[in-house]
């Protein structure tokens, strides 16, 4: 049987996923087909034509993602930074808006040798991994609660080090704790944290609110039952002159900079994401 054009293939999964309602229906359509062949995205033209078993199994990737299962459960990884960490059913995807969280960081970190790094509710791990891979002369430590999400962390943390990458420390725990991490109080250079943040009664996308474990979503009325507790805890683990960035839903910037100050914090600010809306607050302590 003769080979087949990948252009119009691709072109052929787009239209399906626009019609399905999927807002970046190209990028998702050239996503499949790039791991399907094991390639980069952008090296998807030279390949001008593919077997059909192989289309066979585009489509039925792409019949996949009609049904608003996310990109990144069909194939298995998500990106933070320069790494890729594995995802599934039972933990939080990781979303491109915490790359500017990310970037901060390692910002933040620069001039600073030897750092220690928190990562609070690290879920998959993505944002420790992703910290450590960029800075392999840092101690980075990772919470999380639920213990499914652990064994995602744990997977990704040994798959990371065996890469080379220093091995980050995961700790089964809850970010609310008053007793959360005690031995590292006064030492922390950075605290990050992707936390659960929506509020219950808010509308998402099916790829959020079907296949995402709510406990990593969802933060009560207000979305702020574990950022509100959570931030004397951030305040109580960092050293003089340390800084941290929490993530947060965008009605709630104000919020959650104000509990910043409450919690002694200085330079506060609020940093939007590439859409214009709140996304992340920072805060330094003396």
């Amino acid at each position: 049987m003769s080979r087949i054009p990948l252009r119009p293939a691709i072109n052929e999964a787009s239209a399906v996923l626009a019609a399905a309602g999927i807002t970046h229906a190209r990028n998702d359509a050239e996503m499949l087909a790039a791991h399907l062949l094991g390639i980069e995205r952008t090296r998807l033209a030279l390949v001008p034509l593919i077997e059909p078993d192989v289309l066979a199994s585009y489509r039925d990737m792409v019949a996949r993602r009609a049904k608003r299962i996310p990109l990144q459960h069909i194939t298995g990884v998500a990106a933070m930074g320069a790494i890729d960490v594995e995802v599934g059913p039972g933990v939080f995807v990781p979303r491109p808006e915490t790359e500017l969280l990310l970037a901060w960081a390692l910002a933040f970190l620069e001039g600073r040798h030897a750092p220690v790094v928190v990562d609070l509710c690290t879920g998959s791990g993505a944002l420790a991994l992703a910290i450590a891979h960029a800075r392999p002369d840092a101690t980075v430590h990772a919470v999380e609660i639920d213990p499914a999400a652990c064994e995602w962390a744990q997977r990704n943390i040994g798959m990371r080090a065996a890469m080379g990458d220093t091995p980050t420390v995961l700790h089964a725990g809850d970010v609310t704790d008053a007793a959360l991490l005690t031995d590292l109080d006064s030492s922390v250079d950075v605290v990050v944290s992707n936390p659960p943040y929506v509020p219950t009664n808010a509308a998402l996308e099916p790829e959020v609110a079907d296949h995402d474990p709510h406990w990593a979503v969802f933060a009560g009325p207000r979305g702020l039952d574990v950022i509100a507790p959570m931030t004397s805890t951030v305040a109580r683990l960092l050293r003089p002159g340390g800084a941290a960035g929490v993530e947060h839903d965008d009605s709630n910037g104000a919020l959650v900079a104000e509990g910043f100050v409450r919690c002694g914090f200085v330079d506060v600010r609020e940093h939007i994401d590439l859409a214009g809306k709140p996304r992340f607050v920072v805060g330094r302590r003396p």
